[in-house]
């Protein structure tokens, strides 16, 4: 099947059609979130009447602290919750990198370090321990085959090649019967 292309003027009639739609459609929203607030200001918030006199004044300020108070200890109820649910996000997380099995590996540098400078660190500085491997060693006596001597003491090769020759080294003994 063939597509059929679209014209580009087709293309930017369109894109200016939605661009129009979505600026209404934001448009629209925003009138309506301020009717919201304004109808939950009506609602929560009474108009401001102002005091003519100091006692007045002073039951004014009560009722303001008594509100803040309210309003003061349901952000911390929510700050509360909202920091264990963080944590619990953390924790979920760091579960999952876990489960996972991937782990970046730090690049662990090279350490030079003898026997003794080992002992050392892991002892502490109290104990002084002098450790020679090699003095542990078992000695180990060579043993030399009997074999291995009769291959050594062949003697001259040429000499060994010229008895044995002929007839897979069966002529020496004709010759000495004959």
């Amino acid at each position: 099947m063939t597509e059929k292309r679209m014209s580009s003027s087709r293309k930017h009639s369109i894109k200016g059609m939605m661009l129009q739609v979505a600026k209404e459609l934001l448009e629209a929203e925003a009138i309506e979130k301020g009717q919201i607030r304004a109808t939950y200001m009506e609602e929560n918030c009474p108009p401001l009447v102002l005091p003519r006199s100091v006692e007045e004044l002073k039951d004014l300020c009560c009722e303001l602290h008594a509100k803040l108070d309210v309003v003061d200890e349901e952000r911390y109820d929510l700050a509360s919750k909202v920091n264990l649910v963080v944590r619990e996000v953390a924790d979920l997380n760091f579960k999952m990198v876990d489960l996972k099995g991937k782990f970046k590996r730090p690049p662990l540098k090279k350490v030079r370090m003898s026997a003794d400078a080992m002992l050392q660190a892991l002892l502490g500085s109290k104990h002084k321990v002098t450790m020679d491997l090699r003095s542990n060693l078992k000695q180990v006596k060579k043993e030399v085959k009997e074999e291995d001597k009769e291959l050594r003491d062949v003697g001259d090769w040429r000499k060994n090649i010229e008895d044995k020759a002929g007839m897979g080294g069966r002529k020496k003994m004709f010759e000495t019967d004959a």
